[in-house]
């Protein structure tokens, strides 16, 4: 009643080979980027604020269009060199780019929430509104206004 069993032929060739499609080259990501340096309104005291990454233009991907529409967060603090205003949040989007460098234009502005939470007290009565406001120059504001 013994049975001697038999591989089967022909199986496991690749055995020898290695792993199917093999190891992809290791490329170091930041080789594919370039700086570019972050230019403030001119309204603040100080213009170079910081810089920022992107990849460098390949094909149809062009670096400068993906950097336009960027929102950067900035202090108050940084932008004029006054630390009294650090509780301010300034925000600033790319509008254009002129060589290395991205000109910024207001965004918008926010506390910080510890400045907030300072400000708001339990058991008072605490009123919210905002508006929508279209300048002569036809920009659009939304303001908040919070009062307690």
């Amino acid at each position: 009643f013994l049975r001697a069993r038999k591989m089967a032929v022909g199986k496991n060739k690749r055995l020898t080979k290695g792993k199917k499609g093999g190891k992809k080259k290791v490329v170091d990501p930041f080789a594919r980027k370039d700086w570019y340096d972050i230019k403030a309104p001119s309204v603040f005291s100080q213009r170079s604020v910081g810089r920022t990454l992107i990849t460098k233009t390949t094909g149809t991907k062009i670096a400068s269009e993906g950097l336009k529409g960027r929102v950067f967060e900035f202090s108050l603090a940084d932008l004029n060199k006054d630390e009294d205003q650090a509780f301010r949040k300034m925000k600033l989007r790319v509008e254009d780019v002129q060589g290395r460098a991205c000109l910024t234009n207001f965004h918008g502005m926010d506390f910080t929430t510890d400045k907030v939470r300072s400000l708001v007290r339990k058991w008072q009565t605490l009123i919210e509104a905002h508006v929508d406001v279209k300048t002569t120059d036809s920009y659009v504001l939304r303001l908040f206004a919070i009062a307690f």
